[in-house]
């Protein structure tokens, strides 16, 4: 009984631990620069927890935000899916939206960057966790998740087609 209690005990430590550690990456990880590099979003690092439309590499692409109609209407509705996935904005420039989402057991801050391209008719995406090496595919998912909201505010898609229930059970964000 005694033996059960101190595995016990020592499980429990070593789980603080864990918490305690990640807790101290959420806390300290730096907030980034968010600006555009040669006209373009900033490039993903070479770890999986980021996504962009505009990567190099396969594994970190995306598909950009197609959109219809003005570019003044498609950044509003854009500003809506964000706002609707969780999101907070934090800066708006004519052609980048910067916005974070932190996630509820954590608190890790993960950034979003859009990059409206109107010769092109897209809205580029990069969302990126600021700590950590993985992310368990939350940045992906919630790359995937702004897509369905801006198009179904865009009308692309019938609102049959929408589920629009939150991404969860990731364990890591419960609002993607």
């Amino acid at each position: 009984m005694m033996l059960l209690k101190l595995l016990a005990l020592a499980v429990a430590a070593l789980l603080l631990l864990w918490v305690g550690y990640f807790a101290y990456l959420s806390f300290t990880a730096p907030v980034p620069k968010v600006k555009l590099v040669a006209g373009h979003l900033r490039p993903c690092p070479d770890t999986p927890n980021c996504v962009s439309s505009e990567s190099d590499v396969a594994a970190a692409r995306i598909a950009p935000l197609p959109y219809q109609g003005s570019a003044a209407s498609a950044w509003t509705d854009l500003r809506a899916a964000i706002i609707a996935a969780g999101g907070t904005i934090v800066e708006e420039r004519p052609d980048l939206i910067w916005a974070t989402f932190t996630s509820r057991v954590f608190r890790f801050v993960d950034d979003v960057e859009c990059r409206l391209a109107a010769d092109a008719g897209v809205i580029h995406l990069r969302s990126a966790s600021r700590a950590g090496r993985s992310d368990l595919g939350v940045n992906r998912k919630r790359a995937e998740r702004l897509h369905t909201l801006f198009e179904q505010l865009q009308g692309m898609r019938s609102p049959d087609e929408i589920n629009p229930a939150p991404v969860s059970g990731d364990g890591r964000n419960d609002a993607v």
